[in-house]
């Protein structure tokens, strides 16, 4: 088959959809405050704003990763795009707590299909070797940058538009990728299997994802102890144990169990759990301790995290090349390496910090590692895939990222809550306590992070995505 002539202005226009899925888990954090004021949030139902999109962008990624498979990747990303405006714009509007979060959920589930879309018709548009590469490293230097950038676009917009224009601002950014989405973009759907969907299968997994998201999300409020976190989490794992099982019985199965043979695949999902808790960790406890303890304003502390997203997008090019030409074994383990020493370094931070000498090396040194982990994990857990499998595989990538992430945000949260409550009650000052938590919950990151430096090394196999092409530049 000849290579698609468009294929690169397809690429464009699916990062760009791609990387508002990616900008809006983390653009809303900065907004909060100015959100609870104007929409008269509760302190704890101020949280259903973040936690209502985790919960259905987690819950049914892997259901929409399989139904653009079946249906046509090209037609769910238009659907999952014309959802995501929509919501965004009733977010914007939103004039009670109810709306907004209800809108937000929705959001969520226009995200939950756009992103494995994206990452499907790179798959499927691309052949495998280093081109695919190339076109898989410009998409995780968006996926990589996404979650910084979305603080920083979080801070200006808020300080300058109102909250609202977090939201506002990916209305006419979806209108253009609605236009030229039809023009550019190839349809392509597994073949044989456009009339074969497992109802039993996608209701299973969808309910245990997003009551595991959900459960996780309210652990850190209600305590893990609790009776009805430990019913939640019971609920969850036994909905995914018959998932599993019902999957390895059905003719036609949502997810062939087959899927996990592929090594490569396996490791980088177990890898893309770790990473998604290091990174969403990451972001949140350093959004925590530059407002609460530092006092920046939205804006700048947005514009702190600068320093991480342009160092993501300038290094993504070296990622990419790197990845082809040794595989991701290393490079994924070396990028995990350097975001955990940026842990590390934060797992220092003072009650007077300062940007320069606090705040921005250990900023380098996430960004470099961001680039260095999150490019090699996407290529490998694509690896080996063929055309039938790519929205599974894409969904599933993103999922573990997703359920990573919510689970990383839990363990931190009740760390640092629960060490600063101690120290509170013993005397020290709010300031204080507030950093010790935080530090203190940095080093447990830091060894989730570290952690996936050592999966990374055991697991992940080189052979599969290792090219044979001349090097080539993601920008530039």
């Amino acid at each position: 088959m000849e290579p698609d002539p468009r294929r690169w202005q397809a690429l464009a226009v699916v990062c760009v959809a791609f990387f508002m899925t990616v900008l809006d888990v983390s653009i809303v954090n900065v907004a909060l405050p100015s959100i609870g004021r104007s929409l008269h949030f509760s302190e704890t139902g101020l949280q259903w704003v973040i936690t209502a999109y985790a919960i259905t962008f987690g819950g049914f990624l892997l259901l929409g990763g399989r139904t653009a498979d079946i249906l046509g990747r090209r037609r769910m990303f238009v659907v999952g795009v014309v959802i995501f405006s929509i919501a965004s714009l009733v977010c914007g509007l939103a004039g009670s707590t109810g709306m907004l979060v209800t809108a937000r959920a929705v959001q969520g589930f226009g995200a939950a299909i756009v992103s494995p879309c994206t990452l499907s018709i790179i798959t499927t548009t691309f052949e495998e070797g280093a081109e695919r590469n190339k076109a898989l490293g410009i998409w995780g230097a968006m996926g990589g940058s996404g979650a910084a950038a979305g603080v920083l676009f979080g801070g200006i917009l808020t300080k300058y538009l109102g909250w609202e224009w977090i939201f506002f601002v990916n209305v006419p950014v979806g209108a253009i990728v609605l236009l030229l989405t039809p023009r550019v973009v190839r349809e392509s759907r597994a073949p044989g299997e456009r009339q074969a969907f497992d109802v039993v299968g996608a209701g299973s997994v969808t309910a245990g994802l997003a009551l595991l998201v959900y459960a996780i999300s309210k652990a850190p409020v209600d305590g893990w102890s609790d009776s009805l976190t430990i019913g939640l989490l019971a609920g969850a794992a036994l909905l995914i144990a018959f998932f599993l099982a019902w999957e390895s019985r059905v003719p036609r199965p949502l997810m062939p169990l087959s899927i996990f043979r592929i090594r490569t695949l396996a490791a980088a999902n177990l890898v893309g759990v770790l990473l998604g808790a290091s990174v969403f960790a990451n972001f949140f406890l350093l959004t925590l301790y530059v407002q609460n303890v530092l006092h920046y304003s939205a804006l700048k502390t947005g514009i702190t995290f600068l320093a991480t997203a342009g160092t993501t997008v300038v290094v993504a090019g070296l990622a990419q090349w790197l990845t082809t030409k040794i595989g991701p074994r290393i490079v994924m383990a070396a990028g995990l390496a350097l975001s955990t020493g940026g842990l590390v370094w934060y797992a220092h931070i003072p009650v007077h910090g300062t940007y320069a000498k606090d705040l921005l090396p250990g900023y380098l040194l996430v960004g470099f590692g961001l680039a260095l982990s999150f490019i090699p994990v996407s290529i490998a857990a694509l690896a080996g895939v063929g055309p039938r499998d790519a929205g599974l595989a894409s969904g599933l990538l993103n999922t573990s990222q997703q359920v990573g992430g919510a689970i990383g945000v839990a363990v931190a949260s009740s760390v640092a809550v629960s060490h600063a409550t101690h120290l509170l009650r013993t005397g020290s000052s709010q300031a204080a306590a507030l950093t010790s938590g935080y530090a203190l919950a940095f080093w447990v990151v830091a060894g989730i992070s570290a952690a996936g430096v050592v999966v990374a090394f055991a697991l992940v196999r080189d052979e599969q995505v290792v090219g044979e092409e001349e090097p080539v530049q993601v920008f530039g």
